[in-house]
């Protein structure tokens, strides 16, 4: 028990870490479908919801990347993230496993979490107070 104890003291570095890589998972989403980068089979232009939901995933990831208004950021890309879940996966099958939707539904609840923990270690909100 001693072990995880002497362990909570990195807590905020852990929690930057989360929000880092976390961050960087969901601007690929967004990169994909404004650049098509990485590779995607997406073609043509994107429908107007989903144009929007490619820039909110792009800056919003950006700025939760470099902690910058991490707490109202993350609470609209959990929004989002719910969203997306709803609209497009849930109606394919219960089970998220099924469905695609397993990344949407981390996505929303890791950022959810980023809302009430704040970013942590490294970040622009902690260098601004």
């Amino acid at each position: 028990m001693q072990f995880f104890e002497k362990l909570s003291r990195f807590q905020p570095q852990l929690l930057a870490a989360l929000r880092i890589i976390t961050a960087l998972l969901f601007i690929e989403h967004g990169t994909q479908k404004l650049f098509g980068f990485p590779a995607s089979q997406m073609e043509g232009s994107l429908p107007p919801m989903l144009l929007v939901a490619a820039i909110l995933e792009t800056v919003g990831g950006i700025l939760v990347l470099i902690g910058l208004f991490t707490r109202p950021v993350a609470f609209v890309l959990s929004g989002l993230m719910a969203f997306a879940y709803f609209m497009a996966h849930a109606p394919k099958s219960f089970f998220p496993v099924l469905n695609g939707g397993d990344a949407a539904i981390l996505f929303c609840f890791v950022f959810l979490y980023l809302v009430a923990a704040g970013p942590g270690a490294f970040s622009l909100d902690a260098k601004r107070r």
